[in-house]
């Protein structure tokens, strides 16, 4: 072995992999065109820590082990939702029983994504410090721990804490999924993002709709709702998840030396980074307000609330079948911003609707904000799009989300500030209609082919020549 084949070397401590034979890399655009290739005579092409290089390896996953990293994206998927959006479907019965104030109740809707801001920042360093296997085992001990401990809580404080933890849990997770998607099946992005976007949206359903009749079982005839058995559940679906990666943990990759990465201040520096991180802040301002306040927004209109969660489940289960649609077309198709404007178009249908017929087009209404919030997806299919290697899709992801999340923190939390300022729903629902345009033109941006690491050029990822 000459001395820079011997430099080049990777020894990677880990059983399923084995001893790993490290090629170098070409530099420039035309090395990373090669990513994701495989061949019969083992070589394959694999994220390493946080750079991708061609490795040669006798021990291939074996086909059961990757239907695991299947089970185990889809369980953790279904439990990225339910922690956020179980809070509003019993958000009136939360409220009187913690004696929450109107501030700490707009605190409650906001936490999701300012929790989302925060910890998905810090995602990328938690990975390349502790593995992102391992980091995601963790993050979902966290979602089950915060939901169990929550629902026991009679301080308003101690469970907004508690909300943050379980939300930081969800939050760190969420940006991983894309790179353990681009890690594991770096061809085929669209497929396995159809699939944790389904689960995702099977998971957010399910706590939209199940939320109340859970706590209606717990409580007796003429009682108040039981939104402590409502939420313990979700603790419960989460438990469950963490089995899978308990075993996954061991796809770890660990290398004796700390390895050069693509940190977040890189991703700062490019167009691109921005674009998908203002389209992913309004997506999810819209996003979130629905899952927050629609409930309310029924209820105040006249419905019970088990018909308001139901609505809400409508608007939410809309965007199962889509999310299983939205990003095989976002990843097909020539010119995505036919499908950005078809999918923008629902969300003033459903706010305007609401305006004018709350009651009477109700179920109309909350079809269209469920379509439109299938942005959502989409986004996720363009962050794995945007970026050549498994580095620039965690850098990406954790840019996109972290500032993105950050953005739109302001949207739950000032609705409600709207809300209890003018005694009803006719200005937030126009300040939706008015955020709907910024989103629809930087959306139109993101759709243009753009890579992360041509913006940045290789000696950004350390990966030029010496």
């Amino acid at each position: 072995m000459s001395p820079d084949e011997a430099d080049a070397a990777l020894v990677v401590g880990d059983r399923e992999h084995g001893i790993i034979q490290a090629e170098r890399t070409d530099t420039g655009r035309a090395g990373f065109e090669a990513r994701g290739l495989t061949s019969t005579t083992g070589t394959k092409w694999l994220a390493r820590g946080w750079l991708d290089r061609a490795v040669r390896t006798d021990q291939p996953e074996t086909r059961l082990q990757r239907i695991l990293v299947v089970v185990g994206i889809a369980t953790l998927a279904f439990n990225l939702r339910p922690a956020a959006v179980s809070v509003g479907p019993v958000l009136d019965e939360i409220r009187a029983g913690l004696h929450l104030s109107a501030g700490e109740t707009g605190l409650l809707t906001s936490l999701p994504v300012l929790s989302f801001a925060i910890f998905g920042a810090l995602a990328p360093r938690l990975a390349r410090t502790v593995g992102m296997h391992r980091t995601t085992l963790l993050a979902l001990v966290a979602v089950a721990a915060g939901l169990w401990l929550r629902s026991r809580m009679d301080s308003g404080v101690a469970f907004l804490l508690l909300s943050f933890l379980s939300l930081a849990g969800m939050a760190v997770a969420n940006v991983l999924l894309p790179s353990l998607v681009k890690l594991h099946f770096p061809d085929r992005v669209g497929l396995l993002t159809s699939l944790y976007s389904t689960f995702l949206a099977l998971g957010l359903t399910s706590a939209s709709v199940l939320t109340v009749p859970l706590a209606q079982a717990g409580a007796g005839e003429g009682e108040p709702l039981d939104w402590r058995l409502g939420l313990v559940t979700w603790a419960a679906t989460a438990a469950l998840a963490v089995l899978p990666w308990i075993a996954l943990v061991r796809h770890d990759l660990r290398d004796r030396t700390q390895p050069q990465h693509l940190g977040l201040a890189a991703v700062a520096r490019t167009r691109i980074g921005w674009v998908m991180a203002i389209f992913f802040g309004l997506q999810s301002l819209q996003a979130y307000v629905i899952f927050g306040w629609f409930a309310k927004v029924y209820r105040d209109a006249g419905f019970s609330a088990s018909t308001a969660g139901l609505l809400l489940g409508v608007a939410t289960g809309i965007s199962i079948p889509l999310s299983f649609v939205v990003p095989s077309l976002t990843a097909r198709i020539s010119d995505q911003r036919v499908l950005l404007t078809a999918v923008m178009a629902c969300y003033p249908v459903s706010y305007v609707g609401l305006l004018v017929a709350p009651t009477g087009g109700a179920w109309v209404w909350a079809v269209a904000a469920g379509i439109g919030t299938s942005t959502f997806p989409m986004i996720l299919t363009l962050i794995g799009l945007r970026a050549r290697t498994a580095a620039g899709t965690a850098a990406l992801s954790g840019f996109t989300q972290s500032v993105g999340y950050l953005l739109s923190a302001i949207g739950p939390f000032g609705v409600g500030v709207l809300h209890d300022a003018t005694g009803g729903w006719t200005v937030p629902l126009w300040a939706l209609i008015a955020i709907c345009v910024p989103q629809y033109l930087v959306g139109l941006r993101a759709c243009r082919p753009a890579y992360l690491e041509d913006e940045l050029g290789t000696t950004a990822l350390g990966v030029g020549h010496r």
